[in-house]
């Protein structure tokens, strides 16, 4: 979760830089880390961001344990993450950026208080 803090805090200041791609980026990375400290409290560990994903889905949105909302907008924050590292005009801007921030603040935030409520953290 300290990866999660600490890319969070890159976002946002990529963001104040006017970096909007690799303020989507250190989004995108945020979310990753924290589904990875899930997937690590149930004993799994992937690389791949689709075999995290996947799991995450599996794990924890399939079994209810978290809201369906927060596989879309992991979903999404990926996709603009794609298109800040693969798209050569890319079209993020400020306001993409902001959502991205925003979206994996709060989806960090819901990890941290799950682990918590099992004294994980």
């Amino acid at each position: 979760m300290e990866n999660a803090d600490e890319t969070l805090n890159a976002a946002q200041a990529s963001l104040d830089q006017g970096f909007y791609r690799s303020a989507c980026n250190r989004a995108y990375y945020a979310m990753f880390y924290a589904a990875s400290a899930l997937l690590y409290s149930k004993g799994k560990s992937y690389g791949k961001h689709s075999a995290v994903l996947a799991s995450f889905r599996q794990l924890f949105i399939k079994t209810g344990e978290f809201d369906q909302r927060w596989s879309d907008d992991y979903r999404e924050i990926m996709d603009s993450r794609h298109t800040a590292d693969y798209e050569l005009s890319s079209g993020l801007d400020e306001q993409d950026a902001l959502d991205a921030i925003e979206k994996s603040r709060a989806f960090v935030e819901e990890v941290k208080t799950w682990l918590r409520q099992r004294d994980l953290l």
